[in-house]
């Protein structure tokens, strides 16, 4: 079965989202771990949960990044994992992790790329009156959100709606979405 390894950095509602998808059986794979860079983050209660190992990596335990990315290679590598999937998480992978798994780590990013990079993207996305807004799903690269996309999908909104109301159709979105192209990526690699 193929492993993944999920890294997330907050509340951890995609990683959610992929674990009931695994639970009931719309994607087959195992998630064989959790790296989160926040040790307060909520997506380590879920890991607990479910049982899922977990490894937490403060940058402030390392000297340099890379040093941390050889550290979180190491777990991903002792985990065997198969795919590394980001879901909210809030860090760039330096080039040692992307080269050790090409074509092979995955990011959900709530625009529609090339808008809105980086962090609070629909925040961005609100502030520009924007009326169609969506998630964006991409290979990991070196860049803020500039990997090469796999897949999109796009809601309208109104101009009288509020942000909770647009990040809960956001957040249906992306975990209607995300384990669907996972399962999909994995059935064209094997």
């Amino acid at each position: 079965m193929t492993k993944l390894v999920v890294f997330a950095s907050g509340n951890g509602s995609n990683f959610e989202a992929i674990l009931q998808a695994i639970e009931n059986k719309t994607l087959n794979a195992s998630v064989v771990g959790l790296i989160c860079d926040k040790a307060q983050a909520y997506c380590l209660i879920r890991a607990q949960q479910h049982h899922i190992p977990f490894a937490v990596f403060n940058r402030s335990d390392y000297d340099s990044k890379l040093e941390m990315d050889c550290a979180i290679l190491r777990q991903v590598k002792a985990w065997q994992a198969d795919w590394l999937i980001l879901a909210g998480y809030m860090r760039l992978l330096t080039s040692l992790i992307i080269t050790a798994y090409p074509k092979h780590i995955i990011n959900i990013h709530p625009s529609l790329l090339p808008k809105y990079k980086g962090k609070d993207a629909l925040g961005q996305a609100l502030a520009n009156h924007e009326t169609i807004l969506g998630v964006s799903i991409h290979y990991v690269d070196e860049g803020m959100d500039t990997g090469e996309l796999i897949a999109q999908a796009s809601f309208t909104i109104t101009p009288d709606q509020d942000r909770d109301s647009v990040e809960t159709t956001l957040h249906q979105l992306e975990h209607d979405l995300y384990p669907k192209v996972i399962g999909q990526l994995i059935k064209e690699n094997l």
